[in-house]
């Protein structure tokens, strides 16, 4: 009987609690309700002005109608858009995402990331929509992953669950090469310095050297967030153009002779060193430089699972659909960046510079470095494995490959290459943690 009691009572306390919930939301609702705009009825003619003043069309021309700029952080990062900004600053914009568009579709260069980042700046031009902003699709997606620097990580576990570190560990030389190319970063860096940015601008822009998409994004974040956008499409503008870049710089720094030099095959790695090496990269890290562990954590990670050979699935899925899904909400997510009055400054020039002469630094030191190594090496060292010491992974690989199967057919450098390039990976996070240290 008393359970029947309670069992009443507790069934009348939720009644009336809610009945309280609905009167509450209920009085809510009708004083926003009273709140809203009472519609007057309009003319013809009233309609067709109402509606001429919502389109893109008048936005763009009337360059003195107050329209506020969209950001993902929210009004404190807002302005009045400019006369420039809000009409031909749009339009130049748009033209540079078919520009874009046609280096992506029409010459393949790095579609996968151009399209997505190219899309994303077409988006964030749009007149009135605010779609940059922190309640648009744009602004969502950027502080879903970007913001907190989340995407960037989970790229670097799809890259590591990508790579091999067979040739690195059968070659174990190579590393240098990768540690060379990142002269490209601290060089840039004294260059952007002396050039007006302040040190920590600086640092963000001089990753740009190392030609890493995720890590450029990752340090522009935690450093250089209004510059986001320049930051990104020059790095992944660079990786893109690696078949263009690099080429003529290994060209000129090697004889006819030192690219035809052929390697010999490379030993037999043991499965065993291959599952150890990650654990061993990140406990260093950890010891030394733990403000580079949330991006070489992330690619020990993805590294592990896929050389451990028990968990199969995890891996496919960090390789393909988690990589992919990934690089489209990254890719509009940086879009959102790349609205005219962020992008159109002149500071974004001075990124596309420093970044070029960066990246062509890391190039050229890695060759050089390979060069050197050749002279006290035992065993020969083609010097353009050495252009692969930059993290395009696997791109800048591919490339010394084909330069060198063209000086001499039949000589394959890829698997050679691949030692530096992933070499590279570990040395611009590095690179990476070493200029956030500055700042602590």
């Amino acid at each position: 009987m008393k359970l029947k009691q309670i069992f009443i009572s507790l069934l009348f306390a939720m009644v009336a609690l809610t009945s309280m919930s609905y009167a509450t939301e209920h009085e809510d609702a009708s004083e926003v309700s009273s709140e809203k705009k009472v519609y007057q009825p309009k003319s013809i003619t009233e309609l067709g002005v109402s509606f001429w003043e919502t389109t893109g069309i008048k936005a763009i021309f009337d360059t003195d109608d107050g329209e506020m700029s969209a950001d993902p952080a929210g009004e404190s990062k807002e302005h009045v858009m400019s006369a420039f900004e809000s009409s031909f600053g749009r339009i130049i914009m748009i033209l540079i995402v078919f520009t874009l568009f046609y280096l992506a579709i029409a010459k393949g260069f790095e579609p996968l990331l151009l399209i997505p980042i190219a899309f994303g700046g077409l988006l964030a031009n749009i007149p009135l929509a605010h779609m940059a902003g922190p309640e648009g699709m744009l602004g969502v997606i950027y502080n879903m992953g970007i913001a907190n620097e989340f995407f960037p990580l989970l790229i670097f576990m799809g890259v590591g669950a990508m790579t091999d570190f067979g040739p690195l560990l059968a070659n174990p030389k190579t590393a240098l090469l990768g540690g060379a190319a990142q002269f490209g970063i601290f060089g840039s860096l004294v260059g952007a310095v002396a050039l007006g940015f302040d040190l920590q601008d600086a640092s963000a822009i001089s990753i740009i050297g190392g030609a890493d998409g995720p890590t450029s994004i990752f340090i522009a974040n935690r450093l250089a967030p209004d510059m986001l956008g320049a930051i990104a499409v020059a790095a992944y503008s660079y990786m893109a153009l690696v078949p263009v870049i690099q080429p003529p710089i290994m060209r000129a720094l090697t004889t006819k002779e030192e690219r035809q030099i052929k390697m010999g095959v490379q030993r037999r790695v043991h499965r065993l060193e291959k599952l150890i090496f990650p654990i061993i990269v990140l406990m260093l890290s950890i010891m030394v430089l733990p403000e580079s562990t949330p991006l070489i954590g992330a690619f020990a990670f993805g590294n592990f699972a896929k050389e451990s050979g028990v968990v199969d699935r995890l891996s496919d899925t960090m390789q393909n659909s988690l990589i992919n899904t990934v690089t489209i909400f990254l890719g509009l997510g940086v879009g959102s960046k790349l609205a005219a009055d962020k992008f159109l400054v002149l500071e974004s020039l001075g990124i596309m510079i420093i970044g070029l002469l960066a990246f062509s630094a890391g190039t050229a030191m890695g060759v050089i470095m390979a060069k050197i190594m050749n002279k006290f090496s035992k065993e020969p060292i083609n010097p353009l494995i050495g252009a692969a010491g930059v993290s395009a992974v696997p791109m800048s690989a591919r490339v010394v490959s084909k330069v060198g199967s063209e000086e001499k057919p039949g000589n394959v450098l890829l698997m050679h290459a691949m030692g530096p390039n992933v070499a590279g990976v570990i040395g611009s996070a590095v690179a990476a943690g070493v200029l956030l240290s500055i700042f602590k």
